[in-house]
């Protein structure tokens, strides 16, 4: 048996040194939507790199992983074929969610906002690999049966912040928050993950950048971090552009942490561990510049894609789209993170480690080191089952 199984192999390397696949190779489908004129890599903003947001298309990570896992599929007799659609609106994603499904789609990957996501969700019955949209709604209140999450949720990040602030034993914060709807629910959260660690909010200030003489004070770091003892500065800015300015220009000499200073993500580039330098070259080479946590999520997409094609048996004639991913659910998969990473059943979000990063390297990684938990310590990071709000089955 494993000499068969070794001849296979050897078999479909041939093959693919000669640049032949397997004659009966059946073909995995899948349809990334972006969004068309995507604002989030506008030049002025990739060229700044602020910690946490994208500099490229999802494209670019999920081609280095079917690039990678070429030899594997070739091994397995079969095939991943991907299509990249752009949508300009949400009405117009769903269209491309519609058509890709009759086109004969197994999987869809969405790089798009939360609303454009659950749309795209709603609109078909395949799984969606969800890496765009870091919203926590889309994991509880707001979860779909089909729909999965390869990129961190905010409250990921957000405790993983708190374990680290623990472990330092930096318990006081003054909470710095910016005035946009997006910054109000991330504070929430924040203040979520805050309460669950037993940290304290010793004061909870508002910023605001403005070009308006008379507000120029609500964006004065020194005015700001005044007036309150703290062990170190939370700052809440979902644009980014205050918080990078922050770090070194508080009243008292304490670090900033959240969205400037140090920075929880999914990924970085300076990782240095677990075959993750290897991982960020070769994605260098191929797109000239650092690997970020939004290419991370979409290159772990592609290993995904790779994984459930990989799992049919070898030179199956056909596969049915439902074969294709019903092993979705219990798929374990290698992140370059150092443990195994699946998909939490109650909301459908990728397990995996955190990185906390000043954007110069990993100062530490969550979960914090002797940190405990019942079953899984990955699920210390997020929403864990007796918090689920998600009421669907998967």
């Amino acid at each position: 048996m494993k000499q068969a199984a070794l001849a296979a192999v050897l078999a479909g390397a041939a093959l693919a040194g000669l640049g032949v696949r397997p004659a009966q190779a059946a073909t995995l489908k899948a349809t990334l939507i972006a969004p068309q004129d995507d604002r989030r890599l506008e030049r002025s903003r990739a060229e700044r790199a602020y910690l946490g947001h994208p500099t490229g298309p999802a494209a670019d990570g999920l081609a280095v992983a079917l690039e990678e896992g070429r030899f594997e599929l070739d091994a397995a007799g079969h095939e991943v074929a991907l299509n990249t659609v752009e949508a300009a609106s949400l009405d117009a994603a769903k269209a491309a969610a519609v058509a890709a499904e009759k086109a004969g789609a197994a999987v869809l990957i969405t790089d798009l906002p939360a609303d454009w996501t659950l749309a795209v969700a709603d609109a078909v019955k395949l799984p969606v690999l969800n890496v765009g949209a870091a919203d926590d709604r889309l994991r509880q209140q707001d979860c779909r049966a089909r729909l999965y999450h390869l990129l961190p949720s905010e409250r990921m990040r957000a405790d993983a912040l708190a374990q680290l602030l623990v472990s330092r034993k930096w318990s006081k914060l003054l909470l710095l928050t910016g005035t946009t709807p997006l910054d109000q629910q991330r504070t929430l959260t924040a203040q979520a993950s805050l309460k669950r660690y037993g940290l304290q909010v010793v004061a909870s200030k508002p910023f605001k950048l403005s070009a308006d003489p008379r507000e120029r004070d609500l964006a004065n770091p020194l005015l700001l971090t005044a007036g309150a003892t703290y062990d170190a500065v939370w700052v809440v800015d979902s644009d980014g552009e205050f918080a990078r300015t922050l770090p070194y220009r508080t009243v008292l000499p304490r670090p900033v942490v959240g969205d400037g200073g140090l920075v929880p993500v999914g990924w970085h580039a300076q990782y240095e561990r677990y075959g993750a330098p290897q991982v960020a070259r070769r994605f260098a080479k191929a797109h000239q510049r650092p690997m970020t946590a939004n290419d991370w999520a979409a290159w772990m997409a592609g290993k995904t894609l790779i994984a459930l094609a990989t799992a049919q048996p070898a030179n199956a004639k056909a596969v049915t789209a439902a074969a294709w991913t019903q092993g979705l659910p219990k798929l374990a998969l290698d992140g370059s993170k150092g443990t195994p990473l699946s998909f939490r059943a109650w909301d459908g979000q990728l397990r995996q480690t955190m990185l906390l990063t000043d954007g110069q390297g990993v100062i530490a990684q969550a979960p914090i080191e002797g940190l405990l938990h019942p079953s899984n310590v990955l699920d210390t990071l997020g929403a864990d089952a007796p918090e689920k709000l998600c009421k669907v089955a998967r």
